[in-house]
């Protein structure tokens, strides 16, 4: 809970974007990672970033200028939309490394607003915070994609359009394995690959996957999410940017996942599991596997189903 009516703390998690199937259109959190914003009000009606800490990759290159920072460009979207008489102070304590593909940068654009609401006399719902989280995220992709921002809004599976958030149901039980190797992948360098157009025989295949995806969370079908959890338009461009991507994949599907992709723009990589005892063994072998190519890794394994940012 804030700690006055003038500070708020929040955190909000990392997340699986994609999910594969769904590019820019699906995502999930992950429980056991994310990004602490506290924002405090402050008489000037601006927008600052007092300091951003945490020891992961790529937190010194994060700029401290509102409108170049995820937060503070998803806060100066807030302040002018409500036309606040007042404006924020930001400290951010990362916890997602940039360029992981774990939903680094929404996560503090989030985390900010989820706090800087708790400041408000009229604290937003989690769907009209939306468009400021994408606006903070725009900062990053130079796009209003929200597969990242959603999930991290609501919590669990989330289907999300330029203006729209739908929470999906989740199978009992769903866990995911993430895998992180010590590398970065730019998000602008992993949307770069995809600029080609697409045969309209990939496209059909792709949007047969993601009914029978969809189909298959609705139903409780696993061996539908089984079938539809494979990407054919989006994967085959970036996996040459993943050293060691087949020998990872391969880990996490002899391990016994439902589907395995490329998590966000990679260059992490995630399974989905019936259980968490696979999960857990999958992510040892998911790692190996990374290192085998040259690259240590870390993982995490969280229910699909993870919790959504909040206060603390």
């Amino acid at each position: 809970m804030p700690s006055s009516l003038h500070e708020a703390r929040a955190r909000a998690p990392g997340s699986v974007g994609n999910i594969g199937v769904g590019f820019d259109l699906l995502g999930h959190g992950i429980d056991g990672i994310g990004d602490v914003a506290t924002v405090r009000r402050i008489a000037a009606p601006e927008v600052r970033i007092a300091r951003v800490s945490g020891d992961v990759a790529g937190v010194e290159h994060i700029p401290l200028a509102a409108a170049d920072n995820t937060a503070g460009a998803a806060l100066l979207s807030l302040r002018k939309a409500l036309a606040l008489p007042f404006g924020f102070e930001v400290e951010l304590d990362k916890g997602i490394a940039l360029g992981s593909g774990l939903g680094g940068s929404a996560a503090s654009a989030v985390a900010a607003l989820v706090a800087a609401n708790a400041l408000l006399e009229a604290p937003l719902s989690p769907q009209a915070l939306y468009p400021h989280a994408l606006d903070g995220e725009f900062v990053s992709t130079h796009s209003h994609q929200g597969d990242n921002v959603g999930p991290m809004l609501l919590g669990g599976i989330v289907l999300a359009t330029r203006t729209r958030l739908v929470r999906l149901h989740v199978p009992l039980g769903l866990h995911a394995a993430i895998v992180h190797p010590a590398l970065v992948l730019e998000t602008r360098r992993s949307r770069e690959v995809l600029a080609a157009p697409y045969p309209l025989a990939d496209v059909v295949a792709q949007t047969t996957a993601l009914g029978l995806f969809l189909t298959g969370l609705a139903r409780d079908d696993l061996d539908l999410v089984r079938e539809g959890l494979r990407d054919v338009l989006v994967e085959p461009r970036r996996a040459p940017l993943i050293p060691g991507f087949a020998q990872v994949k391969a880990a996490a599907l002899d391990h016994g996942a439902l589907g395995a992709g490329i998590s966000g723009g990679g260059p992490s990589l995630f399974g989905w599991f019936d259980s968490r005892a696979y999960a857990e063994a999958a992510a040892a072998a998911m790692r190996q596997a990374f290192a085998d190519a040259g690259h240590e890794a870390t993982s995490h394994v969280s229910p699909v189903d993870a919790a959504a940012a909040h206060l603390i």
